[in-house]
This record gives structure tokens, sequence and C-alpha cells, in this order.
């Protein structure tokens, strides 16, 4: 059986909000709405708690320096109250609510939420003990490996597997990543190393990488989603606005119908309609005569494909026509002996 079958996240869209609403509960809700419009099934928030996962003096990546990032987390930051609304608003649209956590207090405080599952980002892969609490909850997992190597994503695996219904998403930790680092091939190489559903978390700008790992294999796909790309904070740039995310979505979707659906090429019942109209037969290439031995030259082929297919044509070389044809007139295997 496609061992993604039976995944949660099986073949879902997942709009990655993270923290894009700027600490705006209503841009949180207004930003539901908008990526399920825009064909999400699942929206990922980000469960910041800046005392539990970082120091102050911690640097800013350099593509957001425009305030530190504990300040940054501390004021964007929701409640337990909101948080629960927010899913209450997921639960009440039919989009699946999930978050990344970055401490394990943020753990605790979703699974009081009751997330549905947990991201792990990449930046978490090798916090082993967060990993653990994740493990522990026994919930579905999406883990990020954008900026780990083989042995620190076997270690994740390790801890997760046992407890976790797993997929494990390839992706370039690179903000905007081009396309000579999406790594498409890590997709297989994924699959064959574990036996695990994969997918992939989409850093690009464009729709190629989503729509080519959807063909290669991978069962859920992620894209950063706003309202805008000026929208203040460190992911709107790079992320996707709602007109262009229903267009990627519909292609992804598009993608895994055609490849869940292999058709058998043997089975050709639909044309045969098609195979009257559009294939040929053979005629007399003019008028013939009652005994006349059949060569290449009395032969023509024309529209419809009514009678003997052309690919016969061999076999009734040299035998003798029972009656008068006349030009353009089939030549049927009754009318030969």
């Amino acid at each position: 059986m496609d061992k993604g079958t039976n995944n949660f996240f099986h073949q879902k869209i997942v709009a990655e909000i993270g923290s894009v609403h700027d600490g705006s509960f209503g841009n949180a809700l207004k930003l539901i709405d908008a990526a399920y419009r825009a064909g999400a099934d699942v929206v990922k928030f980000q469960t910041h708690i800046s005392e539990a996962e970082t120091i102050k003096s911690a640097p800013n990546p350099n593509y957001f320096r425009s305030e530190s990032r504990y300040e940054y987390f501390k004021r964007t930051a929701f409640t337990l109250d909101q948080w629960i609304k927010i899913k209450e608003k997921c639960d009440e649209i039919g989009v699946i609510f999930i978050s990344s956590p970055f401490s394990i207090e943020a753990v605790d405080l979703l699974e009081k939420v009751g997330v549905a599952a947990y991201k792990i980002p990449s930046g978490e892969l090798t916090n082993l003990p967060l990993l653990k609490v994740i493990s522990e909850a026994g919930k579905p997992v999406l883990l990020s490996s954008g900026m780990s190597n083989w042995l620190e994503i076997d270690q994740a695996v390790e801890v997760l597997k046992p407890n976790c219904d797993l997929t494990v998403m390839q992706c370039s930790s690179i903000y905007p990543c081009p396309n000579n680092k999406v790594g498409l091939n890590i997709v297989k190489e994924i699959a064959n190393r574990y036996s695990l559903p994969v997918g992939f978390s989409d850093h690009t700008l464009g729709f190629a990488a989503s729509i080519a790992a959807a063909a290669y294999g991978a069962y859920v796909v992620e894209k950063h989603f706003t309202f805008s790309k000026k929208m203040y904070g460190s992911d709107a740039k790079n992320a996707m606005e709602p007109e262009d995310f229903k267009i990627f979505s519909d292609s992804v979707k598009s993608v895994w119908e055609i490849i869940s659906n292999p058709v058998n090429k043997d089975d050709i019942s639909e044309y045969k309609e098609m195979k009257m109209t559009f294939q040929k037969s053979i005629v007399a290439s003019g008028d013939l005569t009652a005994g006349t031995i059949i060569t290449e030259q009395n032969l023509a082929y024309k529209k419809p494909g009514t009678g003997l297919s052309p690919m016969v044509y061999k076999s009734i070389l040299g035998k003798k026509l029972k009656k008068s044809k006349s030009k353009d007139e089939q030549i049927l295997s009754g009318d030969l002996k």
C-alpha cells in the first residue's frame, strides 16, 4: 500500500501563517479565512513564548533585523484564550489547526488548546528534549529538516517515529530559496531511508518547486501565506499572497489527482468513438474488379476507422477479391478469399 495514503497529512496543503499576523488577533482570524478560501487544508501558526525559547541577546536572522527576536516573539504572542478561539475558528470553517512549538512550555499550551498535530520547525530538530515531549503527546507530526544533516535527522526520527504519525519534510532553510538549492532529490532519499511519508516545505517564491515535489512523491506541501508581501515581519516578503496561493494549491492538488489515478494503457474502451473517427481503414485505391489479387498498389488508407486497420494490411496481400470494389470503398475480411 502507498505508505502515505493513511497518513494524517496525506495530500494536504499547509498554509504557513506563522507570525505574519504580527500579533493582531483579528488579522490571525482573517488570515485563516483567506487561507481556507485560497485552498489550504491546514493552517499552521508558530507558538512562541519568549522567555522559554531564547535569551534576550540572541542574534536575529539576516533577513529580519527590525527588532530583537525576544521582543518580537513577546509582542506577537497570543494568550491561551486567544489560541483557543483561533482553533475554534479553524474548526468552524473546516480547516485543520496546527502550530510549531518552540519550547516545551509551548507544547503544554498547545495541548491545552487541543492542537490536532504538530509541526517541528527546522531549528528545533536537534532539540531532542522538545521532540521527546512532542512524541509523548502521540499526535501526527511534520518534521522539517531544512538545516540538518542525515545524522541529526536520524536521531529526530528515532525519537518521534515510535509514537507519532510522522511525515519528514524536505526543505532548504534559505529565504527565499533559489531553484538550485531546492533539493527535490532528498524527497525520495527520505522515503527510502525511513519508509515514511515525505512532505515538502517550499521557501521558493514561485510554484514550480511545489508542483515538482508533489510529482516526486511529497504527500503534503507547505507554503508561507500572507495578505501582502508588504506586511511587517520576518516572513511576509517571502510568503505567497492569496491569489497566487489559490493557483499554487489548485496546481498541487491537480498533480496529486493525476498521480493517484494510474491509467492502464491496454484499456482503450474510452476511446472507441475516437478511434472510429480519427483512425483509418483499408480502402480500394481505385476501382477494382472481382478476382483482383491484392497488392500494395491496390490499397489506400483513409478515415473513418470502422473497417480493417492498416495494421493488418500485410495479411491481405496476395488474397483475391470476391467482388468488385469502387475507389475508396472499404475492403473487409469477408470480401477476400
